[in-house]
């Protein structure tokens, strides 16, 4: 056992932040991509990967469904992160002396109104924690950068203003990833299966295999199609239901579904986030 919790993304990204939130005892590991926060449990640097797969303003992670069933590894855990932004700057900078706040694009994007505000010009960094690397490194103290909290203490940046961002609701979903597989029954707020699936090549096959769910109430959270092997074809399926496995009703559901798939997946078994509610 490492101790460690792989992540894609700088010291102090909304990853990093996650990670802290769900796992603090652990030691958390930046990686430069998904495939990398992967391959770093896989190979056995790290126990546990954190990925985010989806956000309340802008959807679904992109490239994260199609990595999670070859990823060899199980959802064990989800995790919600409220994304609130900060205008970070150097030690002693007042607020009027910004002229430039960098972050992410999507960043940039939530804090149109505050910046429209203050005359602070938009500047497209790589990405939230390396725009506050960045400000911390270049000692511009016209310069800011819009990140979280946690990469003002990293990179050693005062907080000039706290939840800038336009909207109050913006929350990231996480998936924690594991080596081994826990269907276990846990948590107070139910249980979430997820599953991947092709449909037969038959007639209305997509809707036959999902009347089970229906005529066995399983409630179906999320459903998302993706194309796999570069066909426009062959599209696989990527689904959250509520329940788990064992529940008579879930058991009847997938018993259908596989008579109408190529074949079905299950990632994970997991407890619910009582934030998704």
């Amino acid at each position: 056992m490492t101790n460690r919790i792989a992540f894609q993304g700088e010291p102090g990204a909304y990853s990093h932040q996650a990670c802290r939130q769900a796992r603090p005892d652990m030691e958390a590991l930046p990686c430069r991509t998904f495939e990398d926060a992967i391959d770093a449990v896989k190979n056995g640097e790290a126990d546990l990967a954190m990925l985010p797969v989806e956000n309340s303003t802008y959807g679904r992670v992109a490239d994260i469904h199609s990595l999670l069933p070859e990823s060899g590894l199980n959802i064990i855990e989800e995790h919600f992160v409220r994304v609130h932004i900060n205008l970070l700057a150097l030690p002693g900078v007042k607020l009027d002396q910004i002229d430039t706040a960098m972050s992410h694009t999507v960043l940039l994007g939530q804090c149109h109104e505050f910046l429209r505000e203050h005359g602070i010009h938009r500047r497209v960094g790589a990405d939230t924690a390396g725009s506050a690397r960045q400000v911390s490194e270049i000692g511009d103290p016209t310069l800011a950068a819009l990140a979280s909290e946690l990469a003002g203490e990293i990179y050693g940046l005062d907080v000039l203003a706290r939840h800038i961002e336009d909207h109050g609701n913006n929350t990231t979903r996480f998936l924690l990833m594991s080596p081994e597989a826990d269907h276990s029954r846990r948590g107070d707020d139910g249980m979430i299966t997820t599953f991947v699936f092709e449909v037969r090549n038959i007639p209305a096959a997509l809707y036959k295999a999902m009347g089970g769910f229906a005529t066995n109430g399983v409630n179906m959270t999320k459903l998302e199609s993706y194309m796999v092997g570069g066909s426009f074809t062959a599209t696989q399926f990527y689904a959250d239901i509520e329940g788990h496995p064992d529940d008579p009703n879930v058991k009847l559901a997938l018993e259908e579904l596989d008579y109408f798939t190529a074949n079905h997946k299950i990632l994970g078994v997991y407890p619910a986030d009582a934030r998704r509610h």
